[in-house]
């Protein structure tokens, strides 16, 4: 096995590049009532996203195999069907998604009335120039068979469908759109516009009041604003079909009252329509909104989620009784704030290919194995700062900070978990209880802690990017872009400590058998919380205890350490695998009675320590030589504003 595996590793390196140039395209569908996607043949790169704009005609968005056009293929891209009367102006809802690879992707739109993807009506993304070209692609679709799939009232998947209402719409008391049908998993974004709204939940009977069922409904706070657009949005996401009624609960000039309320899902005909909501709402009580906003639903900034609203913080583990504190179960479905607070959800459909390697199976369940640990730790000490003994550490800002990375941990997990049960393979569950009491001793040793299990996971997602990459390469982006989420959290925690925010200009990668095998001597307490395995005889390799540190007087950094011998190694050849930055891998030796070992000049910012019986051995087969470890040692300077 070789240790660095560069083609793999380029591919990952590549990825998060080019994600960080990441362009937005957008594509019109049956605009000025032609039958046409414009432009029809685009070119992406991975992490570019693609919104699909629909107009006139009742259109969607369906992906296909080049072979089979017209048809959706099998855990395919599809946009749901979305009417629109108007030739020139696009619907309300539109079609988001991300390109996570730059194999050709073919669409069509499945309309039977008319035979769309029939009359021409397809599209593509990185068709090849020769062979399988568009114009082949096209050519093929005009001679397939009919109907088209699927039919209407297919719900969505691949993408993410988003329903736009605007909250006081050109100045007037109105939502617009204020009555709307839209389809189960749409996420339904109100943009907020002058002068001062909210957004509150009611039920068809008791218009202008919130509405009364356990849980509650959605609520998003009043925001005043003087410009259009204010760059304030509130999101949630509709996850049945019932009819959902809302209002504005803004008591001047009494605009629930005075007909600012909306409806989704509502009946055309009957008793319950939107007009007899809107009569009803007329002769209503004047408003209230619930106490505590946001609620529910997701309220942003320019895209940077707000958990503070009049002094009400975000409290992860009340908001939903499906947490109550406790890590939720692998593959449980989170309700809509977390990916509110996390910044976005995790795709419905990462591109998986038609099977999966075994080796993929088992990097997946280590990195589930310690993503269970940090989710674990991260909603302990959220607990602690957000109602316990650590509330007054900090403000409010850093404490819904935080309380964002629980969210973000949460939606990294779903990576693992999500592909492993897409493959029928099991998931790791949750440790019955892991031993925390050192890591919440206090504040400043539980973020030491939380920097360790960031610095764990991104150092085996670089290890396991190195074993899957070829064999399984939709792995790429699916691991490649979590990377630098964690390597963010990992700064500001990093600036938490007083020390830089990126300690070195590249990541530490670490192999995925000593990431787990550190979990389990450190915080396991029993057989539930031992590492995965494929032959059930993973151990954890015992704890490498550094006893004392010499530090360079001019630098403070570390020069020298001491490490606690076990007693059968006493004397032995005993050696410090040093592993640092840019897959940097160094020894030194280890004084057999003393257990003083140096540290590599050449190493920076924080790396890792595993004691071994064997030198210049490759970082991947470490565990096999391993004594004790791994520990990591942040050996660098540190700093303060003064030093600026």
């Amino acid at each position: 096995m070789s240790l660095l595996r560069p083609s793999s590793l380029a591919l990952g390196l590549a990825c998060l590049s080019s994600l960080a140039a990441a362009a937005h395209i957008e594509v019109t569908v049956g605009k000025d009532s032609k039958l046409e996607f414009n432009p029809p043949s685009i070119k992406a790169e991975i992490g570019d996203t693609i919104t699909y704009k629909f107009f006139s005609k009742n259109h969607a968005v369906a992906q296909s195999t080049f072979a089979d056009p017209c048809q959706l293929q099998e855990n395919g891209i599809f946009s749901g069907f979305t009417p629109n009367a108007s030739p020139d102006t696009a619907a309300p809802t539109d079609f988001t998604i991300t390109v996570n690879d730059t194999k050709p992707l073919w669409f069509y739109c499945p309309q039977t009335n008319g035979n769309h993807c029939q009359s021409g009506m397809v599209h593509a993304v990185n068709p090849p120039e020769t062979g399988n070209t568009f114009d082949a692609y096209k050519a093929k679709a005009q001679q397939a068979a009919t109907p088209s799939t699927p039919p209407v009232g297919t719900l969505p998947v691949g993408g993410l469908r988003k329903l736009h209402i605007d909250v006081g719409f050109n100045g007037q008391l109105m939502f617009n759109p204020n009555n709307v049908t839209e389809l189960v998993g749409t996420v339904v974004e109100f943009s907020y516009n002058p002068a001062n709204h909210s957004i509150v939940q009611s039920s068809f009977d008791k218009p202008c009041q919130p509405i009364e069922r356990d849980g509650g409904g959605f609520v998003a706070p009043f925001v005043p604003t003087k410009q259009a657009p204010s760059g304030v949005t509130f999101e949630v996401t509709l996850t049945n079909p019932d009819p959902i009624w809302f209002y504005c609960a803004q008591t001047t000039k009494s605009h629930c009252q005075s007909g600012m309320l909306g409806s989704i899902n509502a009946a055309t005909e009957g008793d319950k329509t939107f007009q007899a909501f809107k009569d009803l709402a007329a002769t209503a009580p004047p408003s209230t909104i619930g106490p505590e906003t946001p609620l529910v639903g997701a309220l942003k900034l320019n895209g940077t989620f707000i958990a503070n609203v009049g002094g009400n913080v975000l409290d992860i583990t009340t908001l939903d009784p499906a947490l109550g504190g406790q890590i939720p179960q692998p593959g449980m479905n989170y309700p809509p704030y977390i990916g509110g607070m996390a910044g976005g959800n995790q795709p419905a459909n990462y591109n998986w290919g038609d099977n999966i390697t075994d080796e993929a199976v088992a990097v997946l369940r280590a990195l589930q194995y310690i993503d269970n640990f940090i989710v674990a730790l991260l909603l302990e000490g959220f607990n602690l700062l957000s109602q316990g003994q650590w509330s007054e550490a900090y403000p409010n800002s850093i404490k819904q900070t935080i309380g964002s990375l629980v969210a973000q941990s949460l939606i990294h997990r779903r990576t693992y978990t999500d592909t492993l049960q897409h493959f029928g393979k099991d998931v790791v569950p949750v440790c019955d209880k892991y031993d925390l009491a050192t890591a919440l001793t206090d504040v400043d040793t539980w973020l030491g802690t939380v920097l360790t299990g960031l610095h764990l996971s991104i150092g085996a997602t670089l290890d396991a990017l190195s074993a899957v990459g070829a064999s399984d390469p939709w792995a790429t982006p699916a691991l490649a872009t979590g990377i630098g989420s964690q390597a963010r959290m990992s700064a500001l925690v990093n600036l938490m400590q007083n020390h830089v925010a990126a300690a070195a200009p590249r990541e530490v990668l670490l192999p995925t058998s000593l990431a787990t095998s550190y979990v389990a001597a450190h915080y396991a307490t029993d057989s539930s919380c031992a590492p995965p395995s494929a032959d059930g005889k993973a151990k954890a390799i015992a704890k490498l205890v550094i006893k004392d540190k010499t530090l360079q007087p001019d630098t403070n950094r570390v020069k020298e350490i001491t490490v606690e011998i076990p007693e059968d190694k006493k004397g032995d050849g005993l050696f410090i695998a040093w592993l640092g930055p840019w897959g940097g891998l160094k020894y030194t030796s280890v004084d057999g009675i003393s257990g003083k070992a140096a540290v590599p000049d050449s190493l920076s910012g924080h790396v890792w320590a595993v004691m071994t019986s064997k030198s210049d051995v490759a970082a991947a087969d470490i565990d096999t030589v391993a004594v004790a470890g791994p520990e990591i040692m942040w050996v660098s300077q540190q700093w303060s504003v003064t030093d600026l």
